[in-house]
């Protein structure tokens, strides 16, 4: 062995030294890398700040209590656990090719992002059912839908995301529907199948993606002719029609699923033209982080629509929350 061979085998880097199958280690540098890591960390840091922000005004303030808050209330929670979790790792995995948690972590991070993404996808339909009732049912809204049928329901949602995940883990003798593939000692590469990419498409965006819409389609519909019954027939007694708030509601959260789909459409229809799909694909780094970002955006809507949100903020940043009896204060008459 002459003495450039001995340099270059003296210059490689493995991720674990101690290991002889370790993998090599490939850490990516420079301005624009330092760049893109600087935005993709407050990009998550915000997630946390922001969805946190909305979990503590809903559990605090009582008047927030409502069946549609607690709605928010659990989607900002999937929300906080991407910008705590799933982000951190996918910019672990970015700039650092080794991955130094163990393969259990690897297939247990899986696992999480899958509760993740079906808990969004569950909390959007249930938000989609929850405005839908209110629209066309007004005057029953109140006794159909409660707090606590609504937590029942968010509980049950969740359940059924980890008992599906569960039960396919055993049933295809793997830890995740996805295959890990190791090649060393030190990698985290997960390989998805193209029938596995099919069921998923089909399955867990396009049938509940179909039911919002057209559950949306329902309520802009009767929204508008009930819009225009009112219009018609002023002097009759409003309670009979729904609010201006509940309609606001309505399309406050409309938006929230647009930018939902607009966030996810990208990767589940360009994995449809991926072979093998990994995640070391662009497809996947790309596309995935565009889904994660989704997770940054609603909060952000909240506070441009939702009064109560820029006042529950204003009450926690500045700690009056522990002030007693915040917890009854009327946020609405804060911004009236």
């Amino acid at each position: 062995m002459d003495n450039s061979d001995l340099r270059q085998k003296i210059s490689v880097q493995y991720c674990f030294p101690n290991n002889n199958g370790s993998c090599r280690k490939e850490v990516r540098v420079g301005p624009g890398n330092l760049f893109l890591f600087i935005v993709l960390s407050c990009i998550s840091v915000g997630t946390v700040v922001l969805n946190l922000l909305v979990i503590i005004s809903i559990s605090h303030f009582k008047q927030l209590h409502t069946p549609t808050n607690l709605l928010i209330l659990s989607l900002s929670v999937a929300d906080f656990l991407v910008g705590l979790f799933v982000m951190p790792v996918k910019i672990m995995q970015i700039f650092d090719s080794c991955w130094y948690l163990g393969e259990l972590a690897c297939c247990i991070s899986e696992i999480i992002i899958g509760i993740l993404v079906l808990a969004s996808l569950c909390n959007m339909v249930f938000i989609a059912v929850d405005r839908c009732i209110a629209i066309t049912h007004p005057l029953l809204y109140s006794t159909r839908v409660t707090p606590f049928k609504m937590s029942v329901s968010i509980i049950l949602g969740w359940s059924f995301c980890l008992l599906y995940l569960t039960i396919f883990m055993y049933s295809n003798d793997h830890l995740t529907p996805s295959q890990i593939y190791s090649r060393c000692y030190g990698e985290c590469v997960v390989f998805v199948k193209y029938p596995w990419v099919i069921t998923s498409v089909v399955i867990f965006f396009l049938t509940p993606c179909a039911g919002i819409l057209v559950l949306y389609i329902i309520i802009f519909m009767v929204a508008r002719r009930q819009a225009k019954a009112i219009r018609a027939v002023i002097n009759q007694a409003s309670k009979k029609m729904p609010s201006s708030s509940e309609t606001k509601a309505a399309k406050t959260l409309g938006i929230v699923i647009f930018f939902f789909l607009a966030f996810w459409i990208p990767f589940y229809v360009s994995s449809l033209t991926v072979t093998n799909l990994t995640t070391l694909s662009v497809v996947w780094t790309v596309f995935g982080w565009l889904m994660c970002m989704n997770s940054t955006v609603n909060p952000v809507i909240y506070a441009i629509f939702y009064p109560w949100f820029r006042a529950s903020a204003k009450y926690i940043l500045t700690c009056r929350i522990f002030k007693s009896a915040s917890s009854v204060l009327n946020l609405h008459r804060e911004h009236t």
